[in-house]
């Protein structure tokens, strides 16, 4: 397709069973390892060549893995749980989850974990939970999330949605997180099956400086107009603490892409692809000027341009984007199977995320080369301190 638009410029002795068979006293007196702020990197960083070793605190008030410096690889693991898995099981198995993730994530073997020298190394590890609507079913409790309506745009496959709890596990090493999906895995299987996974990755380290925006696999900086500093406390969390995510799987109609010139893509997305700026500046992160008109009397940055529909006012609705690629095998004939895992986090998904979806669903020229095939939503509940548990607060 030619577009008809001009080129612009010390730890407690804990056993498996008791985490499982414990109640809530029990399970918080055995889960005593430790925890800090959710988010930030431990103070003693290793150098900047020594990517093993950095640890990301677990516990806090917040869950660490939202505003944490994306990692270069992530998994994201959806469960539906077992029918039998009522309040009393939910809070047992998070038990356990939680002390997984808590030892993990400080380069620690879970228990019982037979291969030790792989948690020693623990590269940033993140383990964020989520918590789908049908978890707060098995709850016997009111869903604070819903699943998306449907789009136009959307051919949804159910391998690739739905789900009733997800663990967001990233680290800077693909062994961290392939290590760590195993021991999280293995310690849910008591209680549900595993619904789907989606692995992704981003710039590896030292590639490119620390705060760089992700480039997705058609070449397009991705969330460069993410919220930061006090705009991103208010937009990604409520005031207890919670967050949502939206994960959306979107195919890369990639042979479809290639066809196109570099100034037909540019037109598509509003950007300059080598820079990403806006058509109406220079560097990727002036603001565009949607009031600006051509010669013609056309607006510069055109109604239909990715950038056009994505664009967010109130800085209170902004969305923080968290994406990561991914690459499957190509078919038989070599089309490849590509795209991104969109990850989107904010505070309310109806107030923020939804009115920019419909707005893209509209009139977004992009989506001649993008396929929506999976949709997710999850409450992100708050973190927890040490010897507590992800979900006490919803649970206990």
């Amino acid at each position: 397709m030619t577009l008809a638009r001009r080129g612009r410029r010390g730890v407690a002795t804990v056993t498996r069973r008791g985490l499982i068979a414990g109640g809530a006293a029990a399970g918080a007196a055995a889960l005593a390892a430790g925890c800090d702020n959710g988010g930030g990197p431990a103070p003693a960083s290793a150098s900047a060549a020594s990517y093993g070793t950095p640890t990301v605190a677990f516990h806090g008030t917040r869950q660490a893995g939202v505003t944490t410096e994306p990692q270069a690889h992530g998994a994201f693991v959806a469960f539906t749980l077992n029918r039998d898995t009522d309040r009393a099981a939910l809070g047992r198995m998070l038990r356990l989850l939680t002390d997984d993730a808590a030892r993990l994530a400080r380069g620690e073997p879970a228990l019982g974990d037979t291969d030790a020298q792989l948690a020693v190394l623990p590269a940033g590890l993140t383990v964020t939970f989520g918590f789908g609507p049908g978890l707060y079913r098995s709850a016997r409790l009111t869903s604070p999330v819903a699943d998306l309506p449907g789009f136009s745009i959307d051919r949804l496959q159910d391998r690739w949605s739905g789900g009733d709890l997800l663990l967001q596990i990233c680290a800077e090493d693909p062994l961290t997180v392939t290590h760590a999906q195993r021991m999280m895995i293995k310690d849910a299987r008591p209680f549900g099956t595993v619904r789907w996974v989606q692995r992704g990755f981003r710039r590896s380290p030292g590639v490119q400086e620390k705060g760089f925006t992700q480039r997705n696999v058609l070449g397009q900086l991705d969330g460069t107009a993410n919220p930061a500093g006090s705009v991103l406390e208010n937009a990604v969390w409520a005031a207890d603490g919670t967050s949502t995510l939206v994960v959306r799987r979107i195919r890369a109609e990639i042979e479809k892409w290639d066809q196109l010139s570099v100034g037909d893509k540019e037109n598509a997305v509003g950007r300059r692809m080598v820079s990403g700026a806006p058509f109406t500046g220079t560097t990727e992160h002036d603001e565009p000027d949607f009031a600006a008109i051509d010669d013609s009397g056309l607006p510069v940055m055109p109604d239909y341009a990715h950038v056009t529909r994505a664009h967010v006012v109130d800085p209170g609705l902004k969305i923080l984007r968290r994406p990561y690629n991914y690459d499957e095998a190509p078919d038989a004939q070599g089309r490849p199977d590509s795209g991104l895992i969109f990850a989107s986090y904010q505070a309310d998904i109806e107030r923020q995320f939804l009115p920019i979806q419909r707005r893209l669903a509209e009139k977004d020229l992009l989506n001649e080369w993008i396929t929506p095939i999976g949709s997710s939503v999850f409450a992100v509940p708050p973190g927890c301190a040490e010897g507590g548990w992800i979900g006490e607060q919803v649970l206990a």
